[in-house]
C-alpha cells in the first residue's frame, strides 16, 4: 500500500517542475518513483543534480543531463523524501546513507519539496533513529560523546558512504529541541553530517494519504 501512496505523492510533485529548471534529486524508494515519472516533464528540465549513485544511474537511464554541483550556483527545486517530518517541516533523513549529499544540495536549493506517504508525517521527531555520517577513526570517540547525553549509537553494518565514511544510527536522543540537538551533534569532531534537517527545512510537503488523496503543506503560503 505504501508504494502506491508514494507513487500518488510523486505524481503530484511532478506538477511543480516548470520553466526549464535545474532541479535536485534525493534518494530512496519514494524518489525512485519520482524519477520514473520525470520523463513526462523532461522538456522543462535543463539539468539535474543527484544526491546518490543509485539516483544518478536511474537518471542516466532516462538520458537526463547530470550536473556537477560545483559547476552551478543555485538549484530551483530539490525533491527528496524523509524518514520523518513534523509540522514545522523539520526532518530526520539518512536512511539511505546519502545524508551528506542531500544536506548540501538542499541548502543550495531555492525550494525543498519533500514527498512522503502519510506514515512519515509525525507530531514529534524521534521514532526513527537519527543517522550520522562519521570519519571511521572517530567512531569510538563519537559513541562515547553521545553516551554522555544518554544516547546510544549503533554502527550500520555493511554500509560505507559514497565518501568512504561510516554511518552510526543514534537512538534515545532527546529531540524536544531538535535545532539545538542538530547544532550539538554537528560540533562533535569527526562527524561529517547529522541526519537532522532542522535549520534548512522543507518548504513544501506532499503527502500521499491512506484514502488515496494528496495533502500539500506549503509554508510559503
Amino acid at each position: 500500500m505504501f508504494n502506491k501512496l508514494k507513487n500518488i505523492a510523486a505524481k503530484f510533485a511532478i506538477k511543480y517542475i516548470q520553466n526549464n529548471n535545474i532541479i535536485g534529486i534525493g534518494s530512496g524508494t519514494t524518489i525512485s518513483h519520482f524519477i520514473d515519472l520525470l520523463p513526462t516533464v523532461k522538456h522543462n528540465i535543463k539539468g539535474v543534480v543527484s544526491a546518490s549513485e543509485n539516483s544518478t544511474k536511474k537518471l542516466k537511464k532516462y538520458n537526463f543531463n547530470i550536473l556537477n554541483i560545483n559547476e552551478i550556483k543555485k538549484i530551483s527545486m530539490y525533491f527528496d523524501s524523509a524518514d520523518e517530518i513534523n509540522y514545522k517541516m523539520q526532518m530526520i533523513k539518512g536512511g539511505g546513507a546519502a545524508l551528506t549529499n542531500e544536506k548540501i544540495i538542499s541548502n543550495l536549493s531555492e525550494t525543498f519539496v519533500c514527498i512522503i506517504d502519510e506514515s512519515k508525517y509525525v507530531k514529534y521527531l524521534g521514532i526513527h533513529p537519527v543517522p550520522i555520517e562519521i570519519i571511521p577513526l572517530a567512531k569510538n570517540f563519537i559513541i562515547q560523546k553521545l553516551s554522555y547525553i544518554g544516547a546510544t549509537a549503533k554502527l550500520r553494518i555493511n554500509t560505507i558512504t559514497e565518501h568512504g565514511n561510516l554511518i552510526l544510527d543514534i537512538y534515545n536522543l532527546d529531540l524536544d529541541n531538535p535545532i539545538k540537538m542538530e547544532k550539538y551533534i554537528n560540533n562533535i569532531p569527526g562527524i561529517v553530517t547529522v541526519g537532522l534537517f532542522t535549520q534548512k527545512c522543507a518548504d513544501i510537503v506532499i503527502i500521499g494519504n491512506k484514502n488515496y488523496t494528496v495533502s500539500v503543506i506549503d509554508k510559503k503560503k
